[in-house]
């Protein structure tokens, strides 16, 4: 999207592109963070149900004898204590106060969620069968939810396509936590080390740089069609995928061919991932036969190795 961006652009600035695709990551990131504070908000709001129930002045054997297994859940606990999750929180400024209503209408359906009841009502109340419950809070309910989708797209326009991504983040962090995780368990970080944080920013300028050299690889081998008369998305994907096959020769040709068909098939049309893999097998092929390749180490995986190569 950042290089859909850049080829919008009319003053083609480098520099201030590269700049705003960092910053579109750190949005992912203060994301990650929402959703695991939208989760204490549900709890948070599923308490203070608990307590005007116990506050009525006729309380029924229901409101003096409440279900606390959602609001004692050991991974929210967690959460509550994690100094990680709570410095980013507090230095970011991430609250959903001016969004109230969204963890109120969360928590709504939520109680009438079949898989709500299943995990309130079952006999085996531990560590794993709460990870799993706020597991699928986040994965399941948060992220079918239109209402929720609407309004991460009006608080940021860098959230619009992010809530598949960044749920399996959470999914995974939740996978590492254990039953003696402590306050001071660490989160995913934003990258995961300097390697991955070049890796985006080279990957990002390359492919501007030689767009050139990308688009007459698509266009000599694209039958029938004009580079032109292509879909500007499935063109970005190839010169994308064409770059980190030229550019990365620790990276096998296989891995980014399947990553950038998967990504052909969430950012661009329902018959692009089947277009863009005949490109690119057609142009991995060139490549091939022009002895364009540098791999080395595991960028060699799948590589038929010549004698020169050895």
């Amino acid at each position: 999207m950042a290089l859909y961006a850049f080829n919008r652009r009319e003053d083609e600035n480098l520099a201030q592109a590269e700049t705003e695709l960092m910053f579109s990551i750190g949005k992912s990131y203060d994301l990650y963070h929402y959703l695991l504070l939208l989760v204490l908000e549900v709890a948070d709001i599923a308490g203070e149900k608990i307590d005007q129930a116990l506050q009525k002045r006729m309380p029924s054997h229901e409101d003096l004898n409440p279900r606390r297994r959602f609001i004692d859940n050991q991974v929210i606990a967690q959460l509550r204590k994690n100094i990680e999750f709570k410095t980013y929180i507090s230095s970011k400024k991430l609250s959903w106060i001016n969004n109230s209503h969204i963890p109120r209408l969360l928590y709504n359906k939520m109680i009438v969620w079949e898989a709500y009841e299943e995990y309130m009502k079952a006999e085996n109340n531990n560590y794993l069968s709460d990870k799993k419950f706020i597991t699928r809070l986040i994965t399941d309910l948060f992220s079918n939810s239109e209402d929720l989708h609407s309004n991460l797209e009006e608080q940021s326009i860098y959230w619009n396509d992010d809530m598949d991504y960044i749920s399996s983040m959470v999914e995974k962090t939740l996978k590492k936590f254990k039953t003696d995780s402590g306050e001071k368990t660490p989160l995913m970080p934003l990258f995961k080390n300097d390697e991955d944080e070049e890796f985006v920013k080279i990957l990002f300028r390359k492919a501007i740089l030689h767009s050139k050299k990308c688009s007459e690889l698509i266009d000599k081998n694209t039958t029938n069609w004009e580079v032109d008369r292509i879909a500007l998305m499935d063109i970005l994907v190839m010169q994308l995928a064409i770059t980190e096959i030229l550019e990365f020769p620790e990276i096998p040709v296989k891995v980014t061919l399947n990553e950038y068909i998967e990504i052909a098939k969430y950012y661009c049309t329902s018959k692009s991932s089947t277009f863009v893999n005949g490109i690119l097998d057609n142009i991995v092929k060139e490549i091939r036969d022009e002895g364009l390749f540098n791999k080395f180490g595991r960028g060699l995986v799948g590589e038929t190795l010549t004698d020169e190569s050895l």
